[in-house]
């Protein structure tokens, strides 16, 4: 028995074979990227989503006799507003990295106190409402759907019969309550947003419809964000399974149990409280916390510094020298998230001499990465109380022995390397899997995954953590009013 799983990151989709033994079988993936038309701006167009999806899919489906069940994942809070009467969209859909929605985010909180994230699907659907949708009493039509990515690709692969979203979607939107289950219509209205457009809140796990777009149309069996579906990808799912995906940022999720945050908002240490998932009788939840650039860093050093010709190379040139000789790297270029939200900190470059090298500056890169790294594991433990023992990661980053070394000797605990590098294909395949009746319980399928590698801390951290804290200071509050910003 076999499970599609339809994953569409930010940058690009696929659909995958998940198979019964837990392993990934094909594989077609199409580049997808948003457009920025303007500073702060990020679209991308939703038709054209949609077309993909379905191309994807069912090369997919072909090599296989038959699909069990399908699981969708996908990037978290881009939103997308359609009819419901001819399946079009109002207008371009906004990516979750869109800004265009900052100065809503501080009015909300000055006028109303709600805390709301730019990066969030509230005051983008608000925006979109406003702006897409001339007639006043029009913007409360029931002909309008307003959703996140996963709610769209339902809405496709059903032909528009169903509206839906799962509670590890709905609870990162800003729209919902802290368990995810129920829409939170006092914000709702704030923000001139109507309830009856947004979709059903369902379980991550369990029937959902049928994909009457694809051949036998089979049961759709899960959705789930993308990082809570990492999480249960690399097997997380007991209280400190800790994993981190080194992509474009960084993003670290810690299982916590079935316990309910007391709150929605950013904790103390500047972790987030999610729902990793839940089943038709239990919801699990996490804790996350966010590196806004991690592979970014990596990028500017092949298409701007023109250090290395390719992300790979940045661990061949890192290995030529066994340490920085004092160099660090604060890898700040849009900011720092957890635990600090300094927007206005950008990246900086210390300790260089007459005789740094290029390898000096690469590998500091690297290691300035991975000290961001336990700085997410840090604040998690604060959050959470739980100890975080052993780090799972992946992402492209996970795939630099460098780095991963880097990451071990810096946090001090031993680092396991997905088999899989986007392990959220495997996370929402297993969710698919066990409500179709393809494993007997998530224990099966998450316990049967192999890492690529187990890598061990050596005892040499490069930059010891004071002097990482040193460096962090002086990264810090570089444009003042950036940094003052607070949502």
């Amino acid at each position: 028995m076999s499970v599609l799983v339809i994953d569409v990151g930010t940058s690009g989709l696929r659909a995958a074979i998940v198979n019964d033994d837990s392993t990934l079988g094909v594989v077609c993936y199409e580049e997808f990227a948003p457009s920025t038309p303007a500073p702060g701006m990020v679209e991308f167009d939703a038709t054209a989503m949609k077309q993909a999806v379905l191309r994807v899919a069912r090369t997919a489906m072909a090599s296989v006799s038959q699909i069990s069940a399908i699981g969708i994942t996908n990037q978290r809070a881009s939103t997308i507003a359609w009819r419901r009467s001819t399946g079009e969209p109002l207008g371009p859909a906004i990516g979750w990295q869109d800004l265009r929605t900052i100065f809503d985010c501080i009015m909300a909180k000055t006028n109303h106190s709600i805390a709301l994230q730019p990066n969030q699907t509230a005051t983008k659907a608000a925006w979109m409402l406003n702006n897409y949708v001339s007639d006043e009493a029009e913007r409360a039509s029931e002909d309008i759907c307003i959703g996140t990515v996963d709610s769209w690709v339902v809405s496709v692969l059903t032909q528009g019969a169903v509206h839906a979203t799962d509670v590890s979607n709905a609870a990162v939107t800003g729209l919902s309550h802290s368990d995810g289950q129920t829409w939170n219509t006092n914000v709702m209205s704030i923000l001139g947003l109507h309830a009856h457009q947004f979709a059903t809140i369902v379980p991550s796990s369990g029937f959902i419809g049928h994909a009457t777009a694809l051949d036998g149309a089979p049961p759709i069996m899960s959705m789930v964000g993308d990082q809570q579906a990492s999480l249960v990808g690399q097997g997380c799912i007991s209280p400190g399974k800790t994993k981190i995906t080194f992509g474009t940022g960084g993003m670290l999720d810690v299982f916590i149990g079935s316990q309910p945050p007391a709150r929605a908002q950013r904790s103390t240490g500047g972790t987030f409280p999610i729902v990793a998932y839940s089943t038709s009788t239990e919801i699990f939840y996490g804790a996350e916390a966010i590196m806004l650039s991690a592979g970014t860093n990596i990028e500017w050093l092949r298409d701007d510094m023109q250090l290395v010709s390719s992300a790979a190379q940045t661990d061949e040139v890192a290995a030529t020298c066994a340490t920085t000789e004092g160099v660090v790297y604060v890898p700040a270029l849009l900011g720092l998230g957890t635990p600090h939200w300094d927007y206005g900190a950008r990246g900086t470059l210390l300790g260089i001499t007459r005789g740094t090298t290029r390898a000096h500056i690469v590998r500091a890169v690297l290691e300035g990465v991975a000290h961001r790294g336990v700085d997410l594991v840090d604040a998690a433990q604060v959050d959470t109380g739980l100890e975080i023992t052993e780090l799972r990661v992946d992402g492209g980053m996970s795939r630099n022995a460098t780095f991963v070394q880097a990451l071990a000797d810096a946090s001090g605990r031993t680092v396991r390397v997905s088999l899989v590098t986007e392990a959220t294909t495997m996370g929402a395949g297993f969710l698919a899997g066990v409500a179709a009746g393809v494993w007997k319980s998530l224990e099966e399928p998450c316990g049967a995954t192999q890492p690529a590698s187990i890598v061990v801390p050596l005892g040499n951290p490069g930059v010891s953590r004071q002097q990482w804290g040193e460096a962090i200071s002086r990264a810090r509050s570089w444009i003042p009013d950036l940094s003052a910003l607070d949502f």
